[in-house]
């Protein structure tokens, strides 16, 4: 991983109001300690509030989300329904994605009719809740840039949904620093090499389907090649792991030093892997471990596995997981 991209800063979307920022339909902010205290030491963040860049003031009068179960909800005022913002949101969020490609991933506010990722409430035409739904900015990124990782700030509270979004910012970073930047199907080839263990512990099937995928890209024109890959690379790894994922993926990296190691450092190794499938300790145990040794013996192959060090040590993001 290139220092000099985590000393610039990762370049992150987030919702105005998390910043702190005073956006908000009454005037008020949602601002984010972890983002501002923890985070904004690694990431450059890009606030933007896209029911600011539509037009409403702030204060304003609130929005939400209307529609039927089965069709698009339009976004309309809860106190005047005839205020109709959706076509303005939408014109705003495609403006926004083609000015910010460059993003790695981007931070919502939960329970927004703009920015809520999921469980936003969608009412009924006759004012009574119905389902929910997405934000309508939610959407449009979805649509537009499928493969942004998105997250909501207070489902960050949750120490994998924390530590997933967090792997695939810098992942998504390592693509478009080592791929995009200079497009070949050498670099797409590396970059699924060093990629290959994070991606076996997130959905093994991917991990052989992208595979099995890339023995035969180099057939097909590299831009639709890195598309497909990308798209199937960055859904995969919206899958959170899990203790059973993470430790079939540790088990495969001792087997780069079955042959270096003596029987009892063997052991020592199976065992904190085991530990850590049985719940006894964190997955930080067992990768400190096995770096250690891949360290001294390990192939220049397994040594550049973007999985042993998929973000900053010091974030703590195995600690807790």
């Amino acid at each position: 991983m290139e220092q000099s991209a985590t000393r610039e800063g990762i370049p992150v979307g987030i919702s105005a109001c998390l910043m702190g920022e005073q956006v908000r339909y009454n005037g008020g902010h949602k601002r984010s300690r972890y983002c501002l205290e923890v985070l904004q030491d690694r990431f450059a963040f890009e606030p933007f509030c896209p029911e600011l860049e539509a037009g409403l003031g702030v204060p304003r009068d609130p929005i939400r989300l209307v529609g039927l179960l089965g069709e698009e909800p339009r976004v309309v005022g809860t106190r005047d329904p005839s205020l109709d913002v959706t076509d303005r949101l939408d014109e705003v969020s495609e403006a926004f994605v083609a000015d910010h490609r460059h993003l790695r991933g981007f931070i919502l506010m939960k329970g927004s009719p703009s920015c809520g990722l999921e469980r936003v409430k969608v009412y009924h035409p006759n004012g009574m809740p119905s389902h929910a739904d997405s934000g309508a900015f939610v959407r449009a990124l979805r649509r537009h840039f499928p493969e942004l990782p998105l997250e909501e700030e207070a489902r960050m509270n949750d120490a994998v949904l924390r530590e997933n979004f967090i792997t695939r910012v810098y992942a998504f970073d390592d693509w478009k620093r080592r791929v995009e930047a200079a497009p070949s199907y050498h670099a797409l080839l590396q970059f699924h090499s060093r990629q290959k263990y994070l991606l076996m512990a997130h959905h093994v099937e991917s991990y052989r389907e992208l595979g099995r995928y890339l023995a035969e890209s180099s057939r097909l024109p590299l831009q639709e090649a890195m598309t497909h890959y990308l798209q199937r690379f960055m859904a995969a790894l919206g899958r959170p792991a899990t203790r059973k994922t993470h430790t079939n993926a540790l088990m495969h990296v001792l087997g780069y030093l079955k042959q270096a190691v003596d029987g009892e450092t063997r052991q020592d190794l199976l065992a904190a892997i085991e530990d850590y499938r049985l719940g006894h300790v964190h997955l930080v145990v067992p990768i400190r471990l096995l770096k250690h040794y891949v360290k001294r013996y390990g192939s220049e192959y397994i040594r550049e596995q973007t999985y042993l060090d998929p973000h900053p040590y010091e974030l703590g993001l195995r600690n807790t997981i």
